[in-house]
């Protein structure tokens, strides 16, 4: 293989390597716009989550006022969407053992006469288990605790009942989010573009050396391997040379 070949292919190499790096240090970029307070936060598109006392050998439990204490410049728990649901029931096991039943930050409204979030975000999407969905008679204590295995929901007393799940949330400094990522798309494309025009003209330069004078388009012609001529191109080749002899 010819040397130009050769260095376009390692320069090549290293253009895909630069991008993939580029792309890696803005994903980590990206999920750093969680609250930085010391403890883990899991992001999952636009929130984060923070899953409390997942690092213990054994769970505690906490009434529902005590769970709210342990979630500060935050809110308890509140699924908008079953891809929402799905993600807590996914990543629980990764800090949790077994069956925990994480409180929701959702109670019943006497106003409204419904269940409402702490956050005053609309209840859109709901994932109550058989009998535990809202009745004509619901207690004005009413809460809701999600099942970590199953991801169904139940009511439960904000008073009496204790659970042992905690998972606090909070909304990716949104603004932050879209400059960062803005200026960093940006940045990566111009890197690139400038990449692949360095290993452009590294190809050409090589080209030059080993060809000169050529063209930019010869040094993409296509040049076939040596071949053997057949018997009768052999033959009239001899007969040629014998003609032109002394």
């Amino acid at each position: 293989m010819e040397l130009p070949q050769k260095n376009g292919r390692r320069a090549a190499s290293l253009t895909c390597c630069l991008c993939v790096l580029l792309l890696q240090l803005q994903a980590a970029w990206t999920s750093a716009d969680c609250p930085s307070d010391g403890r883990t936060w899991v992001p999952f598109k636009d929130r984060c989550y923070h899953f409390v006392h997942g690092e213990e050998d054994k769970l505690k439990v906490y009434n529902f006022e005590s769970a709210k204490s342990l979630c500060p410049h935050s809110e308890l728990l509140s699924i908008q969407s079953a891809e929402e649901n799905d993600f807590v029931v996914k990543y629980s096991p990764e800090v949790w053992k077994g069956e925990v039943n994480v409180w929701l930050g959702m109670y019943y409204d006497t106003n409204s006469e419904g269940m409402m979030w702490f956050d005053e975000e609309p209840v859109k999407f709901t994932n109550w288990e058989p009998g535990s969905s809202p009745s004509d008679f619901v207690p004005m204590e009413t809460c809701v605790a999600v099942h970590s295995d199953t991801g169904k929901w139940e009511r439960v007393s904000c008073l009496d009942d204790l659970e042992n799940g905690v998972v606090c949330e909070t909304a990716q400094k949104a603004d932050q989010a879209k400059k960062k990522s803005s200026g960093l798309l940006s940045g990566l494309v111009i890197l690139c573009i400038i990449a692949i025009v360095a290993v452009s003209v590294v190809l050409w330069f090589l080209h030059q050396r080993q060809h000169p004078g050529s063209s930019v388009v010869t040094g993409f012609e296509y040049h076939p391997p040596f071949r053997a001529p057949d018997g009768d191109r052999s033959c009239l080749v001899e007969a040629e040379e014998l003609d032109g002899g002394p």
